[in-house]
């Protein structure tokens, strides 16, 4: 009886290891013939926008952003991406309030930009404006939007936890800029 409990034992364990994806060594299985299914995961993103420069952000009127995100604007910067730069609205105690940031190029990147910032796993999926796809998402910090269409995207964050609030700016954004 105690020999056969030992071997069910050693049974159950490499069952449970085999189905965990570890492999009798306690080392991760990994496989290379099966296709995943977030390709983006290869995808080389570029690197974070930095606000670099002072003044007005060349698609979006800062009037505009105060009145839909809800908060004066303080300071305007931009980063020095060609051919659209990353915007940042300040609010007057120097707190970033909002940022969006446009990529025009490849849409793989592109959709891995906009699954980094709002990942389909977690958002909520969108479809606005028109065209476009990505997703939403919304927490106690602020919200975030992002979508893609082709190889362009806008990503916009707020410090607002109304996601309606960035997606009221991506779509002024998007109009603006004629991507």
């Amino acid at each position: 009886m105690r020999t056969s409990l030992v071997v069910i034992g050693a049974a159950v364990a490499a069952l449970v290891a085999g189905c965990s994806g570890e492999q009798s060594s306690g080392q991760p299985q990994t496989t290379t013939d099966t296709p995943t299914s977030d390709s983006q995961s290869e995808v080389a993103l570029p690197p974070e926008p930095e606000a670099e420069n002072t003044g007005p952000c060349p698609y979006l009127d800062t009037e505009f952003v105060a009145e839909f995100n809800g908060q004066r604007v303080g300071e305007v910067k931009t980063s020095s991406e060609e051919p659209h730069p990353t915007c940042f609205f300040y609010r007057p105690d120097g707190d970033l309030q909002l940022q969006v940031r446009v990529y025009v190029g490849e849409e793989d990147v592109a959709r891995a930009l906009v699954d980094a910032a709002a990942p389909v796993e977690t958002s909520n999926p969108t479809s606005q404006p028109t065209g476009w796809e990505g997703g939403y998402e919304s927490n106690d910090d602020g919200a975030v939007y992002a979508v893609f269409k082709g190889g362009n995207a806008v990503v916009v964050t707020t410090n607002q936890p109304q996601s309606v609030k960035a997606r009221t700016v991506a779509t002024e954004a998007i109009a603006n800029l004629r991507i």
